[in-house]
């Protein structure tokens, strides 16, 4: 293993090419951390190697900058090929190794993920590149088809291997790893090292060097940290209380799906928040203004995802909000330090559902702290705090305003009616909005979602009858069996009513095809950009399958599931309830055994519709 060096190194001493120093120094590195002056030593020397490192360490250039000394740019041929477990990664390592060589002439890189058109990915391929950086699933996809060719591969990296674990790549990776040539060189990442990711070391690493650097395990102790745990109060409300409560400058609220980013962003906004979503698919001009907006004040909260966060430092940031919890203690802490950084103080907030106290324990023995029970604001204490600003309002209009022609107005306006002057106060205080969060949107809220209330108040649910009117559940009818479907097998009791928030869908892939679960979760939340904790039980048949996925699935993901192949079958998604347009086509139905058709009835064999009767002749 690995020891740190006595002395502080440098680029050129670590002996980068030339081309590489010039485009380090135009994008402003001057000293290697430490994971690079560990890393690139062996990795330019043609070693494997086995980093455990975490997010934020400088990992990537870790591996680019020795890789990108060694190839080959008048070689148009992958001769390095990088797998990330997300999209978002794929494109940020991709983006990477462009800015690192930059000054390569000849030099192309190549992202490969799925969501993204076929058509341009076989372009590139032909074209030619020298790099490929892609999703495990896609890469197979061209593997198999034969239009990426990796005879001239000299490096394979492995990055966040333990994500792809979790995500359920890892027989992809090894599928991959075995259509390599044996003489490729390999490095492996991942922030930690359990069973399965040290298997695939031990069988495919030679001789490794092995770099470790201790995880970052202290945040930073000018944060404030504290948790609410979430119980009876729906979070969305309860993040609006908090909003109105902190005395916040700027926030990040940190969830974990990209679609989670735009549903909040929409549903602040709606509620008089000046909010944004960021997250990996927003354009990189788009990003850039959405961080000048909150450096200059024109916006207060940015909804984001880990990934859209990293490498953000904007001093107004005084708050984060982790309204889903993260996955890992290292995230939590990456998250976190989006705020009291460079000595100043900062607050950071959590929501943790009871289920996800272990989470809860793991992050609080990561950071070394106790984190702070939170009580949740209550109405009285909104008001109060409203009623506050309302006064500061008050004094800072009395202070600073010239009022003389209100006042003439509103004296015509008493004499005129013979209103008590408290009573007319008070009319214009309701119609200056006293009671609505102080903190309007300086532009024209957002449009909401079709389904997000505009108010602070969620619907009132539809009345009940009294509890003495009611049948007891005892008397209440039982609904009729109806007969299985001639065209699949009767649902099984595991295979009841999805979850609450869930819909299930029918994919056209199942046993007879060689198809497992985790095939099916893999490719879903690979191409869809999903985390695969969102996606409910998977059950397999011989010809099809069902998967619970996340309700209100938007049109371009459904589409594009409906092309993504499982186990050489096109998915061919179709959802089981909900309105005929939005279903699908399904395939015919089959006969069931007995040789009757699907439109009789069960008994009696008339036709379950008679047939029209001929026209009468005149």
């Amino acid at each position: 293993m690995s020891t740190a060096p006595d002395t502080a190194p440098t680029f050129r001493s670590l002996g980068l090419a030339e081309p590489l120093l010039e485009a380090l120094t135009a994008v402003g590195y001057e000293t290697p951390t430490p994971i690079q002056a560990r890393t690139i030593p062996p990795l330019l020397a043609g070693r494997d190697l086995l980093g455990q490192a975490q997010t934020g360490t400088g990992k990537t250039a870790a591996f680019a900058l020795p890789l990108l000394s060694r190839l080959q740019p008048g070689l148009r041929q992958p001769q390095v090929l990088v797998l990330t477990p997300t999209r978002e990664l794929g494109i940020q390592v991709a983006e990477a190794f462009q800015r690192y060589g930059a000054q390569l002439p000849g030099l192309h890189v190549l992202p490969i993920y799925g969501g993204q058109d076929y058509g341009v990915q076989l372009k590139a391929l032909a074209r030619g590149a020298q790099v490929v950086v892609g999703t495990p699933g896609r890469i197979m996809d061209h593997l198999r088809r034969g239009t990426l060719v990796l005879g001239a591969l000299q490096a394979l990296v492995l990055d966040e291997a333990d994500e792809m674990l979790r995500m359920g790549f890892i027989d992809d990776v090894e599928w991959i790893l075995g259509h390599t040539p044996p003489t490729r060189q390999l490095a492996l990442f991942s922030a930690t090292l359990p069973g399965p990711v040290r298997q695939i070391a031990a069988r495919h690493l030679r001789e490794p060097e092995e770099v470790r650097l201790e995880s970052r395990s202290a945040a930073a102790a000018s944060v404030r940290q504290r948790v609410w745990i979430v119980s009876g109060t729906h979070k969305l409300d309860a993040l609006t209380r908090i909003l109105e409560v902190e005395d916040f400058d700027a926030m990040i609220v940190f969830v974990r799906t990209r679609h989670a980013t735009t549903d909040l962003a929409e549903r602040l906004s709606a509620r008089g928040f000046d909010a944004a979503a960021i997250h990996g698919d927003v354009p990189q001009r788009q990003r850039e203004r959405l961080i000048a907006d909150l450096k200059q004040g024109k916006l207060d909260i940015l909804v984001a995802t880990d990934v859209a966060a990293r490498g953000l430092d904007v001093e107004r940031v005084s708050h984060v909000v982790n309204f889903d919890i993260p996955y890992d203690a290292e995230a939590y802490v990456h998250r976190i330090g989006r705020t009291g950084r460079a000595g100043r103080s900062g607050e950071a907030i959590l929501f943790a559902a009871p289920r996800e106290r272990h989470m809860l324990r793991t992050i609080e023995r990561a950071t070394g702290r106790p984190i702070e029970i939170m009580e949740l604001p209550s109405h009285e204490a909104v008001s109060d705090v409203r009623v506050r600003r309302f006064f500061e309002s008050l004094n800072q209009t009395l202070a600073d305003v010239d009022l003389e022609a209100q006042v003439t107005l509103l004296t015509r306006y008493q004499h005129e009616h013979a209103v008590d002057p408290l009573t007319l106060a008070a009319a214009v205080a309701h119609l200056g909005g006293v009671g609505l969060p102080q903190r309007r949107s300086k532009a024209p809220a957002r449009k909401p979602a079709a389904d997000t209330p505009t108010t602070g108040d969620r619907p009132e649910p539809p009345p009940q009858r009294p509890r003495a009117d009611r049948p007891q559940r005892a008397e209440r009818p039982q609904r009729p069996e109806r007969p299985a479907r001639a065209d699949r097998p009767a649902r099984p009791d595991r295979d009841g009513p999805p979850p609450e928030g869930l819909e299930r869908f029918r994919l056209e892939v199942g046993r007879e095809h060689g198809a497992e679960p985790r095939h099916i979760v893999g490719a879903i939340a690979n191409e869809a950009g999903m985390d695969a904790q969102h996606i409910g039980r998977v059950v397999l048949f011989d010809d099809h399958s069902t998967v619970e996925l996340p309700a209100g699935m938007p049109v371009e993901i459904f589409r594009h599931l409906k092309r993504v192949w499982v186990a050489g079958q096109q998915l061919q998604i179709s959802r089981l309830d909900g309105p005929p347009e939005a279903r699908g086509k399904r395939p015919p139905a089959r006969k069931p055994a007995g040789g009757k058709a699907p439109g009789k009835k069960p008994s009696g064999g008339k036709p379950a519709a008679r047939k029209p009767k001929p026209p009468k002749p005149r």
